[in-house]
C-alpha cells in the first residue's frame, strides 16, 4: 500500500500562495546577494571595505532565515527577517551615499584602513556600483517582506 495521499484526500497539497511566492523572491534575491559577495571576495579576490563587511552581517544571515522560512512555509519572518534587511538597507544607503559622493569625505569610514568605497573596484561589470546593487537587495527584500505579511484571521 502506499502511504501519498490521493487525489481528492483532505491531506491533499495547498496551491502555493502569494504571500509564499513573494518570500520566496526575497530569498532568492538574499541567496543572490550573499552568492554574489562570496564570489567576488573569495574567487575575484576583491576585499570588502568596513562598510561591506555590516553588510554581509545582515545579508549572510537573511538568506539562511528566509531559505528556512520557504521551506517551513513560516508566514511570520517578517517579524525578525525585517528588521535585519533594514538595518542592513540604512547601511547599504550610506554606502550609496557615500558612494555618490553626496556623504563628505571627512566622514567616510572605510577611507582610513582598507579597500576604498569611492574605487573603480567597487562596480559589477564597470557599470553598476556595488553598494547601489546592495542597497537594491535589502530594499527590495523589504517590500518583499512587507507585502508577504500574512493577515491576522482573527
Amino acid at each position: 500500500m502506499s502511504s501519498l495521499p490521493h487525489p481528492g484526500s483532505s491531506s491533499e497539497t495547498q496551491p502555493v500562495s502569494k504571500e509564499w511566492r513573494l518570500l520566496l523572491l526575497a530569498w532568492l534575491i538574499s541567496l543572490s546577494a550573499t552568492l554574489g559577495a562570496l564570489f567576488i571576495g573569495e574567487v575575484l579576490g576583491q576585499a570588502p571595505c568596513q562598510l561591506c563587511w555590516y553588510q554581509r552581517i545582515a545579508m549572510f544571515p537573511l538568506a539562511v532565515i528566509l531559505g528556512i522560512a520557504c521551506f517551513t512555509n513560516d508566514g511570520n519572518v517578517w517579524r525578525y527577517g525585517l528588521p535585519l534587511a533594514a538595518i542592513g538597507g540604512l547601511v547599504a544607503l550610506w554606502h550609496s551615499l557615500l558612494y555618490a559622493g553626496i556623504i563628505p569625505e571627512t566622514i567616510q569610514p572605510c577611507s582610513q584602513t582598507g579597500p576604498s568605497c569611492t574605487s573603480a573596484d567597487m562596480t559589477l561589470f564597470g557599470i553598476v556600483p556595488l553598494p547601489y546593487l546592495s542597497f537594491l537587495s535589502f530594499l527590495s527584500v523589504v517590500i518583499l517582506l512587507i507585502l508577504s505579511r500574512r493577515k491576522d484571521p482573527r
